[in-house]
């Protein structure tokens, strides 16, 4: 056997497991296509990590790396319907020091890759594409496109939605469009955001996001429906900053376009299967939802989390493929990975304009929310730990 553990895919889930085994008595191989090539200048692929998940990438030692003037954290968020509706929270109302960190993907990625160039018990094929796999029941057998081939007990889809692992171990997976795309952007503020995150549900126009940035500088996420998403991504940065501006009802003041625009289809995935015999899936491989919780990525972290504890746990005797522990994976993650979908794919259905009878009903329920203090410390509460 040539390894103990396979994971293909070197984003962040992938990376992140490879670091979180670095304590265990196991051999681990990273499969990735090509080296990350990291650019000076803003990110404007921006995820909200929760604190637990900050907690677990300090434990697989990245988090303490990170540069922190390139992180900011959420104390504070509104949230505002479409018709007067209005949610609010605050770190220092639920008292705890901040609800969320708001990190560039590539700060991110550039450490946990650091991180896995110097692990010791960790082989890195990269570039390597895999183009078959067979699974028997002793190994997992993966054939590159250069002829070489290695075996693992245990091999980790890690390679996104499109995931060519799931696709060739014969696992299904359902996609449903949301019919919008993610558009994305970074813009320099003329007022200070105080650590506070924004979002507007908008009916007709989707859900348009800001997430503070160190500095008078904001990131946004707008989840628009296609026709509006072109439109944003075909405008001039002054005509783009000032749309923005507007749809946030000059919160901020004036914006200023400080990394081009960029745009993503968004689809609900789901896998009815997380694992097969000696085949476990992770991050946007096993699952995605949309992205008006910013959750994507923290679900991937918890997957990554789960799997590694119970590999690093396990007694000696007991295979790391064997399908009753890959099943105990599957049980722990399930809830909470269901739990998201269904909750962000209501929201996303509720607040959208074949919903429009409903306008009064959803605002209510912002704003009854908002006036019950033990309510919204529930949900602060599960927020932190996700």
């Amino acid at each position: 056997m040539d390894f103990d553990i396979v994971i293909v895919g070197g984003g962040l889930a992938g990376l992140s497991l490879a670091a979180a085994l670095r304590r265990a008595a196991l051999s681990v191989a990273l499969v990735e296509g090509r080296a990350p090539v990291f650019a000076d200048g803003w990110d404007s692929r921006i995820y909200a990590i929760s604190p637990a998940n900050a907690r677990f990438l300090d434990e697989v030692g990245a988090w303490r790396h990170l540069d922190p003037a390139r992180m900011e954290a959420v104390r504070a968020m509104e949230i505002h319907g479409d018709a007067g509706g209005r949610l609010d929270f605050s770190a220092y109302g639920s008292g705890v020091p901040e609800l969320a960190w708001i990190i560039e993907s590539s700060l991110m990625l550039r450490e946990l890759w650091e991180t896995a160039k110097r692990q010791g018990n960790l082989s890195l094929f990269c570039p390597a594409r895999p183009t078959a796999l067979a699974i028997t029941p002793d190994a997992a057998h993966l054939t590159f496109d250069d002829g070489r081939k290695i075996a693992a007990r245990l091999v980790v889809a890690a390679d996104g939605a499109d995931s060519w692992t799931r696709a060739a171990a014969g696992l299904e997976a359902r996609f449903d469009p949301y019919d919008q795309l993610g558009v994305v952007a970074n813009f320099a503020t003329e007022l200070p955001h105080r650590d506070a995150a924004f979002q507007w549900f908008r009916c007709s126009e989707g859900v348009l996001a800001w997430l503070p940035l160190p500095g008078n500088r904001i990131s946004m996420v707008w989840s628009a429906p296609e026709y509006l998403g072109r439109e944003l991504l075909e405008m001039e940065p002054e005509a783009l900053s000032r749309r923005v501006a507007g749809a946030g009802g000059g919160r901020l003041g004036a914006l200023e376009l400080i990394t081009a625009q960029a745009g993503f289809p968004l689809r609900l995935m789901r896998a009815p299967r997380a694992v097969a015999s000696r085949l476990a899936l992770i991050g946007d491989a096993a699952h995605t939802i949309h992205p008006l919780s910013g959750h994507g990525i923290n679900l991937g972290f918890q997957d990554a989390q789960a799997l590694s504890s119970l590999l690093c746990e396990k007694p000696a005797h007991i295979d790391c493929g064997d399908l009753s522990l890959l099943r105990a994976y599957e049980r722990a993650r399930k809830s909470d990975v269901v739990t998201l979908q269904t909750v962000t794919d209501t929201l996303h259905d509720l607040f959208g304009p074949a919903a429009g009878p409903l306008a009064r009903l959803r605002n209510f329920g912002l704003n009854l929310t908002n006036g019950l203090p033990v309510v919204k410390d529930l949900l602060v509460r599960y927020a932190l730990a996700s």
